[in-house]
């Protein structure tokens, strides 16, 4: 069977490996009352970013504004330049983020390194946290000195930090000032952000403290193995007893048509979608908010998998598999599918060449109802600044707006690639091809792209089919696609205990799935859930939702 190296383990994990990185993944830290007013109820709201779209190279496949992404087939020939003169001003900026890749090699020994900080103007002295040490290492730091914060900090969407947006509150900066209403057009390549990435960031308060990194409207996804599930009868507008079908006829030997890695509930994000159960919150007509777990779809969709399950169709270790370790089964063909971000389409093309053709999968119907997809948070986290004099914050801001270039511009292509005879060469079509220092020295293993970045195309190197063929499922889904309602909003009972309920129905549900509790256990289950947080939750929820609309 194929292995897969290091490289392509480490891309695989920082374009999609996120989905999974679910709030209940962790054990929340304790939390004591509330020591600040972070809803948005009886507040006066800042103007979100006046928006403005940066006049770039055209796309061959349009965007629609709700929600396909702009494709690019080829790469752009003629870049552009979305930022005049040098940000910077010589001193030194300390941030800090997340990252899923290999520490970098030292400044003084990077060249990407050196490259990035020339053209900005700044030394960067680089705090990165990996994935799994985030939630303890963001605590830490939360808890610090305020005079000890990174100038700029990646808040990571993966996790529910504890008091969160009261940290933010008290020790950022209010970007208000800066960046609300027309204030941003002072940073072009910000103002380049769509609003839907600051809607989905919120507010506290009533105010703007950070900067989105926007992410597309489809989330979690089913990545099918084409061949595999066109073999075994796939065929459009399934319903939910063929996918069962076609799921146990692939299923054989050592081969299986369903991965599922620890954390995803066997894929249940998109099997809940599927059954047009509520991503989380849902709310109705007059304001009020319902979780999914005593939604009757939810409970249809839980007891559907127990049966795919029961069938034999999912990878016997689907609860302790790890997200890496799953994409590996995929791509030397042992599982036929895995659920993943829909941000992960790029690893999934470029290292299943020669092995596989990945697709994402349509949503079977449900008793004649068409089934949706999860729509994702439109922010894959946000950054936020330490408070500081307003000569300082505008020189982050600069910074912040050269990291924020666009696709098709001259920057985006330094910060995503590098220098060019040194990071990478061109391919036939003009695209980039990493070098073998370029394996190395990357915004993988240096994540820039978590401090700022653009909006987020459809490009897959070389690959002009692959991009046609994301492009018309996106038309095809984007109208269905389910929201999670509290997106965007402030609840102090979830940011303190959202983490521990939800791992008490993340764990009920898998045991429910993999055969070792009863249905009925899910309604106790959430019976507990509601009266441990879970109505004040929806109440809050509702207040903070009253106030933004």
């Amino acid at each position: 069977m194929p292995s897969l190296s290091r490289r392509t383990l480490l891309r695989s994990m920082a374009f999609g490996g996120a989905a999974l990185a679910a709030p209940g993944a962790l054990a929340a830290c304790s939390t004591g009352s509330g020591d600040g007013d972070v809803s948005n109820a009886g507040k006066k709201l800042a103007p979100w970013p006046a928006y403005k779209a940066f006049a770039g190279p055209k796309p061959d496949l349009a965007p629609t504004d709700a929600g396909v992404q702009a494709g690019y087939t080829a790469y752009p020939s003629d870049l552009v330049t979305a930022v005049s003169g040098t940000p910077g001003d010589g001193s030194t900026i300390k941030v800090m983020s997340v990252t899923f890749g290999t520490p970098p090699k030292p400044a003084s020994a990077n060249r990407f390194w050196a490259a990035v900080e020339k053209a900005l103007g700044v030394k960067i002295e680089y705090t990165i946290i990996s994935q799994t040490d985030y939630q303890k290492k963001m605590a830490t730091v939360m808890a610090g000195d305020p005079g000890e914060l990174p100038d700029i900090i990646n808040v990571f969407s993966g996790f529910v930090l504890p008091r969160e947006a009261q940290f933010v509150q008290r020790r950022a900066e209010d970007l208000t000032p800066y960046l609300s209403g027309e204030a941003i057009a002072d940073h072009p390549n910000l103002a380049n952000i769509p609003t839907h990435a600051w809607r989905d960031m919120g507010r506290i308060g009533g105010r703007i403290y950070g900067i989105p990194l926007e992410r597309p409207l489809p989330g979690s996804t089913l990545w099918l193995n084409q061949a595999f599930f066109t073999d075994a009868g796939m065929k459009e507008g399934w319903t939910s007893q063929d996918f069962a079908a076609v799921a146990k006829k692939g299923t054989s030997g050592k081969k299986y048509a369903l991965g599922a890695a620890t954390g995803s509930l066997f894929g249940n994000a998109v099997h809940s979608a599927a059954h047009n159960a509520p991503q989380g919150w849902a709310v109705d007509k007059d304001g009020t908010f319902h979780a999914n777990y005593g939604d009757e779809r939810y409970k249809a969709a839980v007891a559907y998998q127990a049966q795919l399950r029961k069938n034999g169709s999912y990878h016997p270790d689907a609860t302790s598999l790890s997200q890496p370790d799953l994409s590996t089964l995929f791509l030397n063909g042992t599982v036929g599918s895995m659920q993943d971000g829909f941000g992960g389409y790029l690893p999934k093309y470029l290292d299943s060449k020669g092995l596989l053709t990945p697709a994402a999968a349509l949503p079977y119907s449900v008793d004649g109802t068409a089934g949706g997809i999860v729509a994702g948070r439109r922010s894959f986290g946000y950054t936020v600044l330490k408070k500081a004099k307003k000569e300082r914050i505008e020189l982050l801001l600069r910074v912040l707006n050269y990291l924020a270039a666009p696709f098709g511009s001259k920057e985006w292509e330094l910060v995503h690639y590098g220098v060019e005879g040194t990071h990478f060469t061109r391919g036939k079509d003009g695209s980039p091809e990493a070098t073998k220092l370029g394996d190395v020295e990357n915004n993988t293993n240096l994540p820039l792209k978590y401090l700022a970045e653009g909006p987020q195309v459809l490009f897959v190197p070389g690959m002009p089919d692959a991009v046609r063929a994301l492009h018309a499922w996106q038309v095809k889904v984007v109208p269905v696609a389910i929201r999670n309602a509290s997106f965007g909003l402030q609840s102090s009972t979830y940011t303190a205990q959202g983490t521990t309920l939800r791992a008490l129905m993340d764990d009920t549900v898998t045991g429910v799935i993999a055969g070792r509790l009863p249905l009925s256990e899910l309604d106790a289950a959430a019976k507990k859930w509601r009266d441990r947080g879970g109505d004040r939750m929806a109440e809050e929820f509702a207040k903070d939702y009253a106030a933004n609309t």
